[in-house]
């Protein structure tokens, strides 16, 4: 396995605008606050605290993101503080827990999943979020081998439902399921055009 660091896949790094934001891709030095940013996200926001079935990610990001050449992890960056996160993971939706004709639509390995799109609270509302998943989704089409482009949310996250659903095509909401199922809901984005790929385009 290469690093998703080098080569063809790693965002170069863009000039610190005139919010002083800069997004681009993860390296070694980036892991301790980009966990720090997705533990105080799944204690504070989803308030599950960290369950290892579901977050074991978070903990070896290097091995689940930075290592495999069809995975990354983006970072934004702000001074010295990584203030959000996102990443696409090579691994479609499982069954159980998710209902099995999601995890047939899916299936792994043609699938790129995004996920761990957190930002601080502190610096929301400056469309960071927006850019994470814009160029997560030009990531996965450079990747090549990925037809479909794959999340989940938790509704119950203040803003995360109308978010996903301004940018997405909802594929279930298992809340309508009869036992109500996780209550997440699952749902597909459009896989970013050849055309839009020339160049990664951070504003």
């Amino acid at each position: 396995m290469v690093s998703a660091t080098a080569g063809a896949t790693r965002m170069p790094d863009a000039p610190a605008g005139a919010d002083g934001y800069v997004l681009r891709t993860a390296t070694a030095q980036d892991v301790g606050g980009a966990r720090a940013v997705m533990l105080d996200t799944v204690y504070h926001d989803l308030r599950s605290g960290y369950v290892p079935r579901w977050h074991a990610d978070i903990i070896d990001l290097e091995g689940a993101y930075l290592l495999p050449e069809r995975c990354t992890l983006l970072v934004v960056v702000r001074g010295d503080e990584v203030v959000a996160t996102g990443a696409v993971r090579d691994r479609g939706p499982q069954a159980p827990p998710n209902p099995q004709w999601v995890a047939d639509r899916f299936p792994s390995g043609s699938t790129a999943q995004l996920c761990r799109i957190y930002v601080r609270p502190e610096h929301r509302r400056h469309g960071l979020a927006r850019r994470l998943v814009r160029e997560l989704g030009d990531f996965a089409a450079r990747a090549g081998g990925y037809t479909s482009l794959y999340l989940h949310t938790d509704p119950a996250v203040p803003g995360a439902e109308p978010f996903w659903r301004s940018l997405a095509q909802e594929v279930c909401d298992e809340r309508t399921l009869p036992d109500g199922g996780q209550g997440i809901v699952h749902f597909e984005l459009p896989m970013p055009a050849p055309r839009d790929l020339a160049a990664p385009h951070i504003r």
